[in-house]
């Protein structure tokens, strides 16, 4: 487990590339968050028409690092698989542009920036618990304004996993004259009651954190390292299949081949206890807190009068639902449900539900049929496009 934290995230102190914009952004919630700070990334060149560009949207713990050095982990960006020169998301072909989610912790407005009054003047403290609560809907308003900044009129594709897929569905749903064509990958239109649930043990862990000081942990010098860290075991789960934990794993003891009732350690526990440890590294709790809500918060069907299809009808986006058969936390019935909603109303949609045993976090790894999907796809709509 991890031990108490007393230094300041392993973030503090890095630049980010961001834009700034000072009229802010009106939030679902009512409030006008001033001014509205968005960080991001982009990896090749937007072309003389500006048809080249491609949106992809991280999921929960991801960020803007989609393809290059993590300025913090020192790792691959989360996405090298996917995006670069010569991959799916050819960067020799496309102008691809990730941003840091609204509520995040790597640069964009979150509860780790400076706090502002309703005039944006900063108030000289970290927003923590005091950020205001955001939807997806906010997060795709504020990546509409970067496009804006950018010079990107209409994005020829806009990719992304779980929440990230969440993000797709949405940019399709609010400015479907601003999308050619649309990836959501292992997502759905609506958080279920089991994720609800594994989020708010998630959230419970770090308010039980005795440095956790009611979201202020800044002032006294701490972090909320165990509960974060048992929030990211608890979710950690949640990604894997139980195929791929027990291939990974099974029952094997890191002290050896004998049970001796002593320090055991079963592999599995140690691997948890790692990814936990170095999720505390590199993200804020009152990030998670507030970002895990947004998708609780998220259901396209209520946005739009109780209906899904509602939320397409006319719309001419080209779909490419993506599922994974062994994935439990977004299963495929999910993305079955947005493409029915798709069919009723004729839009143009395509659907593949690849077989891996990886879980709900395949879509992160070496998935050679999601590659082969995603790229015939997009050199499908690239012709269509011209």
């Amino acid at each position: 487990m991890a031990e108490t934290a007393r230094a300041p995230l392993a973030t503090a102190g890095i630049t980010h590339q961001r834009v700034v914009f000072p009229e802010g952004l009106a939030l679902d919630c009512g409030v006008v968050l001033r001014p509205l700070v968005v960080a991001y990334r982009t990896y090749g060149r937007l072309n003389d028409a500006k048809s080249n560009a491609i949106l992809i949207c991280h999921a929960l713990t991801g960020d803007q690092y989609v393809a290059e050095t993590h300025p913090v982990t020192g790792k691959p960006g989360w996405w090298t698989s996917m995006v670069g020169p010569g991959l799916p998301v050819d960067t020799d072909r496309f102008f691809v542009i990730c941003a840091n989610v609204l509520g995040g912790c790597m640069g964009s407005s979150g509860p780790r920036e400076e706090m502002t009054d309703a005039e944006g003047r900063p108030q000289g403290r970290p927003w923590g618990m005091q950020f205001p609560p955001v939807t997806i809907r906010d997060m795709v308003r504020a990546q509409a304004k970067l496009l804006d900044r950018l010079g990107v009129p209409k994005l020829f594709s806009v990719i992304g996993g779980s929440m990230g897929g969440m993000q797709v569905l949405e940019w399709a749903a609010l400015h479907p004259d601003r999308v050619f064509s649309a990836i959501p990958i292992a997502t759905a239109t609506h958080h279920s009651a089991q994720n609800i649930a594994f989020h708010e043990i998630g959230r419970q862990a770090i308010n039980a954190d005795p440095d956790f000081h009611g979201g202020e942990y800044w002032k006294h010098g701490v972090v909320p390292a165990r509960g974060l860290a048992v929030a990211r075991m608890t979710a950690h789960i949640t990604y894997l299949s139980e195929e791929a934990l027990t291939r990974k794993f099974g029952r094997r003891l890191r002290t050896g081949p004998m049970l001796t009732f002593s320090n055991d350690l079963f592999e599995v526990e140690s691997y948890l206890q790692h990814q936990g440890s170095s999720f505390v590294q590199r993200f804020d709790a009152n990030s998670y807190l507030s970002i895990t809500r947004a998708m609780d918060y998220f259901d396209l069907a209520a946005e739009h009068g109780g209906s899904v299809a509602a939320a397409f009808r006319n719309t001419p986006v080209r779909f490419c639902v993506i599922s994974f058969s062994s994935d439990w936390l977004f299963p495929t019935a999910m993305s079955r449900e947005i493409v029915r909603a798709l069919n009723a109303v004729a839009a143009n949609v395509s659907f593949v539900e690849i077989t891996s045993d990886k879980g709900h976090d395949a879509f992160l790894l070496d998935e050679p049929d999601l590659f082969r999907t995603v790229s015939g796809f997009l050199a499908g709509a690239a012709e269509r496009w011209r």
